[in-house]
């Protein structure tokens, strides 16, 4: 009888770490226990903490983040208002359920240099270092070793990232949702950003996500644990995104199901 393995691919959101931004860094306040027996008595006049099991009451927290705090799916919206060549990009409620619960596929990048591309010809070399051909619907975890480096200063700056080339070969073959262990499906910002200085060349910013202009796609960012997955592909990747009405994005706590 095979064991199953299930594996956590997802980051905590966790507040006042440097996950992102200053200006996008979560925010958390906790309410403890004993809070909670105080909100309890403005639910329920009359009601004492002497009534309450251990004088205590409920736990709450309180978030402030936005869609992309934290390992999160990224919608077709996010990109920009048409994918496909002129159709409505899909807000992250409009995803079809089918795409997020398919074969996975890990792809090793962890060789390349942080703010290096990972270009359309290392992806075809990695498909045929691990024998594997893609199929529709496939999803395509990207391995950099920028988790590595979660909750420094260091992780923004942190892997090698996607190009326009090589992400547009992947959604050419049917591929509708992607995913990387760094902050940003392309390559971190402050390398394009600097490319961009030198070269005045606005085809830098942005490409890999400006891909999914001429072909729609999801792609999950700030994944974790890809190594633990063992094997390039033969498991299934689970990743529905929260449902948030007319949004670019939702969180999301992908899992890695592994027979063995």
């Amino acid at each position: 009888m095979s064991k199953r393995r299930i594996i956590d691919l997802s980051v905590a959101i966790e507040a006042e770490i440097p996950s992102d931004p200053p200006m996008m860094i979560p925010k958390i306040e906790y309410m403890d226990h004993q809070k909670g027996a105080e909100q309890m008595q403005m639910f329920f006049p009359g009601v004492e903490k002497k009534d309450l099991p251990g004088g205590l009451g409920w736990a709450l927290e309180a978030i402030f983040l936005t869609t992309h705090s934290g390992t999160h799916l990224d919608a077709p919206y996010h990109y920009h208002p048409t994918m496909d060549k002129g159709k409505k990009a899909m807000t992250i409620d409009e995803i079809p359920l089918e795409w997020c619960f398919n074969d996975g596929v890990l792809l090793d990048f962890r060789h390349k240099e942080d703010g290096e591309r990972i270009t359309k010809e290392d992806v075809k070399k990695e498909l045929q270092r691990i024998n594997y051909k893609i199929k529709p619907l496939d999803i395509i975890l990207i391995q950099t070793g920028a988790d590595s480096e979660w909750g420094t200063p260091n992780y923004l700056m942190k892997g090698a990232g996607m190009d326009r080339e090589s992400t547009l070969f992947l959604t050419e073959q049917g591929v509708k949702v992607v995913g990387i262990d760094a902050w940003s499906w392309d390559r971190p910002l402050p390398y394009i950003a600097e490319e961009f200085k030198v070269t005045k060349n606005p085809k830098v910013i942005w490409e890999a996500h400006f891909a999914g202009i001429e072909i729609g796609y999801c792609h999950m960012e700030k994944m974790a644990n890809l190594s633990s997955i063992g094997k390039p592909y033969g498991f299934t990747v689970c990743c529905f995104p929260v449902k948030i009405k007319g949004a670019s994005a939702g969180w999301v706590r992908p899992v890695a199901i592994v027979n063995e």
